[in-house]
């Protein structure tokens, strides 16, 4: 019998004349789980930002390519995706004087998930005294039937700056999918000296494409970005950003070195043609790699 079945699969033996069918046991009422973690420190070293400290398990990796400014991490998923009861943790510390970019190597995948069952990804960032950490992953590809929950926390010392991305693609749209439904929850808090600074949250269930035809909420987009830029420039950066987006989104301040932004978009490939711009201009043109392959 196949697995298809739910019966035990068997698996052919041959040892001289001999043949032995021995049954392969598998429950397929519960699917294996991925769990990643990834925990990066920076220190300043002779030649610029150093690791200080890295801790790596499961199906989360981290590599660091050559980088313009700073230090880039580049986190992958060696389990191709994120379905319902996996779980990730990232944590990324930028250390006293450093520069760490943090980004993934490609889009992450929320696949289908089993009734009642979601996947979690937890990223906490910490961002020192004179510090810079940029968070960059590249989008996070809601796939039909998917449960995902996202939470993000950054914590931020009083000269610290911070640039946080966080972009989300509805359905596969090169792959037919006209509808999707499924459930994302997504929260990211910034804090700054002990105080709040920001705080984002949203949740989508059920047919998300119905949900975000609404004028209220996403006016027919099927991807969208947040961004949050913590520096001392952000108030000279605003009317750039508000040009570059025109009528496909909004940027605020909410104090003068703090600007958010919100991009809505028909498509994948309509939001980065008009995020890629904004974090050119917000990275001075160091915008890791791997988001132009």
């Amino acid at each position: 019998m196949g697995e298809d079945s739910g019966e035990p699969s068997r698996h052919c033996v041959q040892s001289g004349d001999m043949t032995a069918h021995l049954p392969i046991t598998r429950d397929l009422s519960d699917p294996p789980r991925a769990r990643g973690t990834v925990r990066v420190t920076t220190k300043p070293g002779v030649r610029g930002t150093v690791i200080d400290n890295l801790y790596q398990k499961g199906a989360a990796k981290v590599v660091f390519p050559r980088a313009t400014i700073g230090m880039t991490a580049v986190m992958l998923n060696t389990s191709g995706g994120v379905t319902g009861g996996d779980r990730f943790d990232y944590t990324a510390t930028a250390g006293p004087d450093t520069h760490l970019t943090v980004t993934t190597q490609a889009c992450e995948r929320a696949y289908r998930a089993l009734p009642g069952e979601a996947g979690r990804i937890d990223t906490t960032l910490t961002v020192a005294e004179n510090a810079t950490l940029w968070w960059l992953p590249q989008e996070t590809l809601l796939f039909d039937g998917c449960n995902l929950v996202r939470r993000l926390t950054c914590t931020l010392a009083a000269s610290a700056r911070a640039l946080i991305v966080e972009p989300v693609c509805f359905g596969r749209l090169a792959m037919g999918e006209a509808s999707i439904h499924g459930a994302m929850s997504d929260r990211i808090e910034l804090t700054r000296a002990g105080a709040p600074l920001v705080l984002d949250a949203w949740r989508l269930a059920g047919d998300m494409g119905a949900a975000l035809a609404h004028s209220a909420t996403g006016g027919g987009a099927r991807a969208m970005v947040s961004l949050t830029y913590v520096a001392p420039d952000a108030e000279g950066q605003l009317e750039t950003l508000r040009d570059r987006l025109g009528d496909a989104g909004g940027a605020s301040l909410l104090a003068a070195d703090v600007l958010v932004m919100r991009l809505l978009a028909p498509s994948g490939y309509a939001l980065r043609q008009r995020l890629l711009p904004v974090l050119d201009h917000l990275t001075g043109g160091a915008l890791p790699l791997c988001w132009r392959l």
